[in-house]
């Protein structure tokens, strides 16, 4: 069995800046204890950028280069880069002549909608984890997913009036949220959702996905946080590991549980304290079971390190819906595939091989 810690450790550390594009010498990665003021690494200088507009969340990079204009460009690259994946992987917005996620549902129950190969390799592996988590994360839930988020955005806005989706409503979207009602032809690089109520939300998986691609082909000893979905591309130029701060689920960003260390891999956190409201007292996040069709209770946060972060993020959602056995025995089936959970009581279970990464006060 995982070993269990009761103790929570809190490190303090700077927030990450929630601003646009903004470049500063010497800024600490999320979750990092910062070097001295002025600190480089055999001439090259500490950088860090972030920016508000893609997926909905700030990305911070940090790394070193040897002037700032090197690692602006180095930047601006992988933001235009993101920028093309969230439009594809967009459900919300129209872009001029691009065929994204919502030009699908919006032709649910109609023809095949032509896209882009970079849709087609999202949905193919989208397939690959919902057959792998035995159905545990899947996008084609949109249809009850929709329900909670119009639940949702109403009640923040108006809290005095906040409710629950009414379960008659939810059991009827969930008869249109099968895998085989969307047909991936990779030959002709088209989707197909054959059922008019149907709709893709890939929302459990787009962000990890992108960041994995992005991130794949970039230099060494850089770190890329995407909402949270961390990605170490390699060791820091003197060879030491980054340091990543697992988040307190009572804490704010500075907060946390623990710390973990790797120069290359990544880290993906699904948690009840993400994205949520609260209806007479009790809250109600984001992620919904696909069984009960309600934000399940068994776990405050799932936190996975795993070399893919596309894979992380699925897991970290399946995982956050699933009980400490069945987690285990699914992780099982991803080689260098870890996790911690935190239960309500603040416990944490870890499996085998995850204390491996954390960092001992």
């Amino acid at each position: 069995m995982p070993r269990k810690r009761k103790n929570l450790r809190r490190a303090a550390a700077l927030l990450l800046a929630a601003l646009l594009l903004a470049l500063t010498g010497c800024s600490s990665a999320p979750g990092e204890t910062p070097g001295p003021s002025g600190a480089a690494d055999g001439g090259l200088q500490r950088y860090q950028a972030n920016f508000l507009e893609l997926f909905d969340t700030v990305t911070t990079v940090v790394g070193y280069a040897e002037t700032e204009d090197e690692f602006y460009e180095l930047v601006n690259g992988l933001r235009d880069e993101l920028s093309v994946y969230h439009q594809l992987y967009d459900i919300y917005n129209d872009y001029e002549g691009l065929n994204n996620i919502k030009t699908i549902n919006d032709n649910a129950g109609g023809a095949p909608v032509e896209v882009d190969q970079r849709i087609i390799d999202l949905l193919l592996f989208c397939r690959d984890m919902y057959a792998a988590t035995e159905g545990r994360t899947n996008v084609m839930l949109g249809s009850v997913l929709a329900i909670w988020h119009d639940a949702r955005e109403y009640s923040i806005n108006n809290p005095g009036d906040a409710y629950l989706p009414d379960m008659a409503e939810l059991e009827a979207a969930k008869e249109h949220t099968d895998f085989s009602l969307l047909v991936i032809d990779d030959e002709a690089n088209t989707v197909q959702i054959t059922d008019s109520e149907a709709s893709l939300d890939v929302g459990a998986v787009a962000k990890g996905y992108a960041t994995q691609r992005v991130c794949e082909n970039l230099p060494g000893g850089l770190l890329v946080s995407v909402g949270g979905n961390v990605f170490a591309t390699g060791a820091k130029p003197d060879g030491s590991p980054w340091t990543i701060g697992v988040q307190d689920p009572d804490g704010d960003a500075s907060e946390y549980v623990n710390r973990v260390r790797f120069d290359r891999a990544c880290l993906v956190s699904s948690g009840d304290y993400q994205r949520y409201y609260t209806v007479d007292g009790v809250r109600y996040h984001h992620i919904i079971d696909p069984d009960t069709l309600m934000p399940p209770t068994m776990w405050r946060a799932v936190s996975v390190i795993c070399p893919d972060s596309g894979v992380a993020d699925a897991l970290s959602t399946a995982l956050f819906t699933m009980d400490l056995e069945s987690g285990l025995e699914l992780l099982g089936k991803f080689e260098g595939a870890e996790a911690m959970w935190i239960d309500p009581d603040m416990e944490l279970h870890f499996s085998p091989g995850f204390e491996a990464y954390v960092v001992e006060d």
